[in-house]
């Protein structure tokens, strides 16, 4: 076998600040040769090396082009001067705001700070509102909770991590999403398919994946301050510091509040809660190049307080324990209070002689606290974690087999009461992981990966994950991929909209371990097609995927009868199929356009027969075009102009028929259709304005809330929501940066 190392390095914009920021697009090559690559999204590049390359060369349109003299493999950082004749250049080539990868096995995309910022993304929840492989909707009619969805499955069966440490899991399932602030947020990886196994065995849909900005290389001050005409305010500070040559910290800080009561429909309910947060992280990041070490500690606090009901509700005077007969009770009302401690930390070590070899460790630990009640339903939760992982890098033979491998150890205790039942478990998993990966650098990448763990109360399994990409012809990826995932149903702590119903629970049989249930299997395969050309002389890519989750056993949440939802083991199929089309084009100088169509068709066995899943919708269509004008060459004076459109085809409601005619639905809902947009002016690299809005077409959804007149009757239910309540938001805020 012919021997191969690899050069990796990272290319970055030589500025005043002497941050890194990694310069995307850029062209390294070997002088003489045809081997060359251009730098990713973050402006890190891996090319072949062999002893015959002496010459490296790197160059970008606006900067000065230089030449490395490479004696042997080793890590590259690099750093490009501007030409001084900059003002007179025109850059034809942007970095993107979501980039796709040709190269990578698995089927993924990073959304980058930029694409974030098209929209308020006040919280991680609304960071997905210009992407359309997620979809976000709202779980009920009262507690404004967003959910998202993948591959027409929620989001438990998507593993949601933060630097790749498993985060929204457990009792954060329905909040945690809003616990993460959008300015936090550096870049999102989403991944669709099973995902690796380095990350754990629980994914099933997908993975997602939020990257922080680092301490060495955001801003010394940044402010953003966000008002809504729903009067709801939000403020994030982030303060860093150069502590010394290898030590960064800084302290971020996030409030919002909204005290204001809607009632835009008239319905005797608020439209959206009453809500205060803080939440504060402080973040420590040591880099010690020379040595090969970076190391991060996170130390996070989070209180987060919400109510909401009727706009008469007291919350003073209700308290559903002390509640002795219904006629006592003035109004319907719930109040939901959390409180949660997070630290963290990630080593890594890159041998700085051997740049293959490396080795990280990451560790966690949260304790999450919730005491709540909606009407006369209580649900009170505690949850402490702690994870490990340690992953070791390295090749065999030469860098086109590189392996990965390591341990992960999970705990999780879980206390749970549930109106007059307590719920309390052990949750232990030990696992060990092994993947390979083959790159020959042009036409073949695979990944294959297997996992072993053992569960106090899952048993011992076995995870399998393979991705594949083959490139058949220039600017083309075709990928296909299968994997296995299992977990445990978190069935109270992931469905908490059924307390804000007079449904009764039913657990079904219950000879299980978790709730007496047995825990969730499924097998997701998938394959995706990625190709770029140029239309009219400008770039395009066009994409088309599928993907197929079947379900070997799934945790059925049964709505089917009106008044009680029922858990149970599944007896038959379930399965989600997911395909979806997309088209990116630069139509022209600035100005981008994504459209994308999706159909789902997700079935389950449930009690009463095969039935589609509801407020699922089986078409959607989804259109964002985005445009900038030039940039000056201080950074001053650019306009940004961002709008996004969604369908929503019908959706199938859950059955009414056993109620009386007066609280019957009909078997499917309205299409909807919603616009928003956003304005933004940049004053300078420091100062900038924005101005948006959602749903501004005010689409409202009429009757969201069933059996309104009597919310303590046996008709109350406020999760029939299949669009917007309440109709038509605008915002406005400022970004001032040093």
């Amino acid at each position: 076998m012919v021997s191969q190392d690899k050069i990796n390095g990272i290319i970055m914009e030589a500025n005043e600040k002497k941050q890194a920021m990694g310069l995307p697009g850029a062209n390294v090559f070997w002088l003489n040769t045809s081997v060359g690559t251009v730098t990713d999204i973050d402006g890190k590049f891996s090319i072949p090396y062999k002893k015959n390359y002496t010459r490296l060369v790197i160059s970008y349109v606006g900067f000065k082009t230089d030449t490395l003299t490479i004696s042997k493999p080793k890590m590259i950082h690099h750093w490009l001067q501007p030409t001084s004749g900059l003002d007179e250049i025109t850059i034809k080539s942007r970095k993107q705001a979501t980039a796709k990868s040709y190269l990578q096995a698995t089927n993924v995309f990073t959304v980058s700070s930029d694409e974030l910022l098209k929209a308020a993304c006040c919280n991680l929840s609304e960071s997905f509102e210009t992407n359309p492989s997620i979809d976000v909707n709202f779980a009920d009619a009262v507690t404004g909770t967003r959910q998202i969805k993948m591959l027409g499955l929620n989001s438990p069966y998507i593993l949601i991590a933060t630097e790749n440490i498993p985060s929204i899991r457990g009792a954060s399932q329905a909040f945690g999403l809003s616990f993460i602030p959008g300015t936090w947020v550096e870049s999102i990886q989403i991944t669709k398919g099973a995902g690796s196994v380095v990350n754990g065995y629980e994914s099933i849909a997908g993975q997602i994946n939020a990257e922080l900005v680092k301490p060495s290389t955001d801003d010394k001050l940044f402010v953003n301050l966000y008002g809504a005409s729903s009067e709801r305010l939000e403020l994030n500070t982030h303060v860093n510091t150069k502590v010394n040559d290898k030590w960064h910290a800084g302290l971020y800080l996030h409030g919002n509040t909204h005290n204001k009561k809607h009632d835009v429909n008239n319905d005797g309910f608020m439209d959206m809660p009453k809500y205060n947060q803080i939440n504060i992280m402080n973040r420590w990041q040591y880099t010690n190049a020379e040595k090969g070490f970076v190391s991060f500690i996170n130390l996070k606090f989070l209180n987060d307080e919400k109510q909401t009901g009727e706009l008469d509700f007291n919350p003073d005077t209700f308290n559903p324990s002390n509640i002795g007969s219904l006629s006592e009770v003035e109004a319907w009302g719930s109040e939901i209070d959390t409180r949660r401690y997070e630290v963290s930390a990630k080593l890594g070590y890159v041998n700085p002689e051997i740049p293959y070899q490396s080795l990280g460790v990451q560790t966690a630990f949260s304790s999450h606290k919730q005491d709540s009640y909606f009407g006369l339903n209580r649900y009170d939760i505690i949850h402490n974690s702690l994870y490990a992982n340690a992953i070791y890098n390295s090749i065999i033979s030469d860098s086109r087999h590189k392996v990965k491998t390591g341990v992960s150890y999970t705990y999780d205790h879980y206390d749970e009461f549930v109106n007059t039942t307590d719920y309390e478990r052990t949750e232990r998993s030990f696992g060990a992981f092994f993947e390979y990966n083959y790159d020959n650098l042009e036409k073949l990448n695979l990944t294959a990966g297997l996992r072993i763990d053992d569960h106090n109360l899952l048993g011992t399994f076995v995870t399998p994950r393979f991705h594949l990409r083959y490139t058949p012809w220039e600017k083309s990826a075709l990928r296909a991929s299968f994997g296995r995932g299992k977990r445990s149903a978190n069935i109270f702590a992931e469905n908490q909209q059924l307390f804000s119903t007079s449904r009764s629970i039913n657990i079904i049989n219950a000879n299980g371990n978790i709730y007496g249930l047995d825990p969730e299997i499924a097998w997701n395969y998938g394959v995706s097609y990625l190709q770029g050309f140029n239309l009219f002389g400008k770039k395009a890519d066009v994409t088309l995927d599928y993907y197929r989750t079947d379900f070997k056993n799934q945790i059925v949440v049964d709505y089917e009868n009106p008044q009680e939802v029922s858990f149970y083991n599944l007896e038959g199929d379930s399965y989600a199929n997911s395909f979806q089309l997309e088209l990116n084009y630069n139509m022209f100088e600035h100005f981008d356009l994504r459209m994308a169509y999706k159909y789902y068709d997700v079935k389950t066995n449930y009690n009463s027969g095969k039935l589609s899943k509801p407020l699922v919708p089986t078409n959607r269509l989804f259109a964002n075009a985005s445009y900038e004008t030039r940039m000056s060459s201080t950074g001053k004076g650019q306009w940004k102009f961002d709008a996004t459109f969604n369908w929503l085809g019908e959706q199938r409601f859950s059955s009414t028929v056993m109620n009386p005619v007066a609280y019957q639905l009909p078997d499917k809902t309205p299409t909807v259709a919603t616009l928003n947009a956003q304005v933004t002016k940049v004053f300078s690299p420091k100062f900038e304005v924005y101005l948006g809005g959602e749903n501004i077409t005010n689409v409202r959804q009429s009757n969201p809330v069933l059996g309104i007149n009597d919310p303590f009757g046996s008709n109350f239910d406020t999760t029939f929501v299949y669009g917007p309540i309440f109709g038509s938001m605008y915002y406005t805020g400022l970004r001032f940066r040093i």
